[in-house]
């Protein structure tokens, strides 16, 4: 595996640990390249078939984890969310997306599912991406999600 700090061809597994339900391997690597050593982490999933995203002006893209990853991102920012559990919310999103479609799936469908997660996880990155999401024009539509929120952590 190529080093990302310093290029070299050479490095060294240190640790290898299955994780998101076995559908992933983590492995940590050294750098054997004296002058860097540095260490980094690489993923190896199982390749599977591509879920293709189907936008509301019907164009078509390849699902990416990256996007959805970056997306969560600027939701709980600054906010006391670990990247563990955001990479856990995307795992758990993409993996009910291929349960529930075989190849293409509705933008819709990663939206809602996406509310969902922030939901039960955080009620302010929720409302941030609600907010864009849901494409909120005016206060009063951002205040009545606001308080159907709260309803909701209510009962």
């Amino acid at each position: 595996m190529r080093c990302p700090f310093c290029g070299s061809e050479n490095s060294r597994v240190i640790e290898s640990r299955s994780s998101e339900e076995d559908s992933a391997t983590r492995r940590r690597r050294e750098c054997v390249n004296v002058e860097c050593s540095k260490r980094f982490t690489t993923w190896e999933r199982v390749e599977l078939r591509p879920l293709v995203v189907v936008k509301k002006d019907k164009m078509r893209e390849e699902f990416d984890r990256d996007k959805l990853y970056r997306g969560l991102q600027r939701a709980c920012e600054k906010r006391p969310i670990s990247a563990d559990k955001l990479d856990e919310v995307v795992t758990h999103i993409e993996q009910s997306l291929r349960a529930e479609y075989e190849r293409e799936v509705p933008s819709s469908a990663i939206g809602e599912r996406v509310m969902e997660e922030l939901r039960s996880i955080d009620g302010v990155a929720y409302v941030r991406f609600a907010s864009v999401y849901r494409q909120f024009r005016d206060v009063e539509t951002f205040a009545k999600e606001v308080l159907a929120l709260m309803e909701k952590n209510v009962t």
